[in-house]
């Protein structure tokens, strides 16, 4: 399980990080602290959501 989650993560980070940056920019912060912040925030949210996601595939297998 731990490759497919290690897999998700590498999709779903750079997902949750580039939306993250986007609503950043939207919202007028603009600087490179709220972009890294937002950009860091995505990656770590994508830990667990990672997993969730693999446990929930090899739960339906």
């Amino acid at each position: 399980m731990m490759r497919l989650a290690s897999l998700l993560y590498s999709l779903i980070s750079t997902t949750l990080a580039g939306s993250f940056v986007i609503a950043a920019l939207v919202t007028g912060y603009d600087t490179l602290t709220p972009i890294l912040v937002a950009a860091l925030a995505g990656f770590l949210l994508a830990l667990p959501v990672a997993w969730a996601v693999a446990r929930q595939l090899y739960s339906n297998a």
